[in-house]
């Protein structure tokens, strides 16, 4: 038996039920797909700016205790 004879042999509207969750399952997949995906992205960019931060702060640090000499801002 093929699947276009069990297909045929099912009520409309279960066919259209079938379509329906099919759907739903897409949908969730694609919405999964994303939310980690830009979870991750979000990630990755706030752990550069805390780590931009952080060496902004140390050579804020290191150059003020190193005295007057230097370059200075």
């Amino acid at each position: 038996m093929s699947a276009k004879q069990t297909l045929a042999g099912l009520p409309t509207w279960l066919k259209w039920a079938g379509v329906i969750v099919v759907a739903l399952v897409l949908f969730k997949l694609v919405a999964w797909v994303l939310t980690t995906v830009l979870s991750l992205l979000f990630n990755v960019l706030l752990f550069a700016a805390v780590l931009a931060a952080v060496v902004f702060v140390a050579r804020k640090f290191l150059s003020s205790s190193s005295g007057s000499s230097g370059s200075g801002w």
